[in-house]
């Protein structure tokens, strides 16, 4: 991101651009088009991509934020800020100011409720963020899909941009393509495509769903590059994180450990691959030691004040509720295990592809660069 806001024009906040994607080559081009396709990890484009537009573009891979998921690397693309300083770690997260855990993106209580603009909270105040979109001094367009286009999330991280949906995968590249070819100015197009994503988590990354899917998606994504030839266009696809897939003797469910779940003073957060524990003082020997003699299989062990001091969620300064939103402990899982903690009565889901941990294969994401 700072490579695009500082070729853009703007200013980066204090991350440096990448070698392979200069300032001065995205400076070149008239229009930038920055697609985030969610869950498109570099090993699974290596694995099943071979022969694909993407594949054949992808000049280097880049390593997602920590942990490897959307709520953090998606407000990474729309801030320009790692989660050291946008703050947002996770799926569910709890937040001292509202003495509530939320689910991020949609915006509303685990538990279920309305969303925060319904219960009356001004939301880009309550996150706080300067929109990438208001950084750069080009005009800007957000294309995503018509079920979040006017989520809480998205209207808090819109900016000066304009917002644009689409329902199909024509529509997809249709609204990317908009009004590039026609103006003299110049633009900036961010676009993000889900539906990998959703078809991974309910079955693998490496199912023959998955497959079909993104190859279908290439052969429009091919097609798109034919029809903005001649635009004097930057087109980058990329992706917030990988994924792995993981099964039922690979899950430590908390309701298997009542012990563990004893020392909780709250649900854990988080992500199921890497969750934070907000532990009662006077247990944390007790949830070490358990963790350590009963788990030490599945589960890394971290204070989670020691993963902000060692750069884990970016460099610099951190966001002042940094440290209220990760716990005293996180439980960075092993191997393709995930941790489960369910809310009484909830539906029980079981995800097939998972990410949000440290393994190879959810931190690294291709970068594919083609000039059209």
């Amino acid at each position: 991101m700072a490579s695009i806001i500082e070729g853009l024009g703007g200013v980066p906040a204090g991350y440096a651009p990448l070698l392979s994607l200069t300032p001065a080559e995205i400076g070149k081009h008239q229009q930038i088009v920055l697609i985030v396709m969610d869950g498109l990890g570099d090993d699974f484009l290596s694995r099943i991509g071979q022969n694909t537009r993407v594949a054949e573009c992808r000049r280097d891979r880049l390593t997602s934020v920590f942990p490897s998921t959307t709520a953090a690397a998606v407000t990474t693309f729309l801030t320009g800020l790692a989660p050291q300083q946008h703050g947002l770690t996770g799926w569910h997260m709890f937040f001292r100011e509202l003495g509530a855990v939320l689910a991020v993106l949609p915006g509303v209580p685990r538990y279920g409720g309305v969303s925060l603009r319904q219960a009356g909270w001004d939301v880009p105040r309550f996150f706080g963020h300067r929109p990438v979109f208001d950084l750069l001094p080009v005009a800007s367009r957000v294309v995503t899909p018509a079920q979040i286009a006017h989520s809480d999330f998205n209207l808090a991280h819109l900016g000066r941009a304009k917002s644009e949906a689409f329902d199909t995968l024509e529509g997809f590249f249709a609204a990317i393509a908009g009004d590039l070819s026609h103006h003299e100015d110049r633009r900036f197009v961010y676009a993000y495509w889900s539906e990998l994503d959703h078809i991974a988590h309910e079955s693998g990354i490496f199912g023959v769903a998955a497959e079909r899917h993104f190859k279908r998606w290439d052969r429009a994504f091919d097609q798109f590059l034919q029809e903005m030839s001649g635009t004097n266009s930057l087109i980058i696809v990329t992706a917030d994180h990988g994924f792995i897939d993981t099964d039922e003797s690979h899950t430590v469910d908390l309701a298997d450990h009542p012990h563990l779940a004893e020392c909780l003073a709250l649900p854990l957060c988080g992500e199921s691959r890497a969750a934070y524990g907000y532990v009662k003082p006077h247990r944390s020997q007790s949830f070490e030691d358990y963790v350590h003699e009963q788990l030490a299989h599945a589960v890394e062990l971290h204070r989670s004040d020691d993963l902000i001091e060692q750069g884990w969620f970016g460099l610099g300064s951190p966001h002042p509720g940094l440290a209220a939103r990760i716990g005293d402990y996180t439980l960075v899982m092993k191997e393709n295990y995930v941790i489960r903690d369910w809310m009484p009565g909830k539906h029980r889901h079981r995800q097939v592809g998972v990410h949000g941990g440290i393994n190879a294969a959810e931190m690294w994401v291709p970068l594919a660069v083609v000039a059209v």
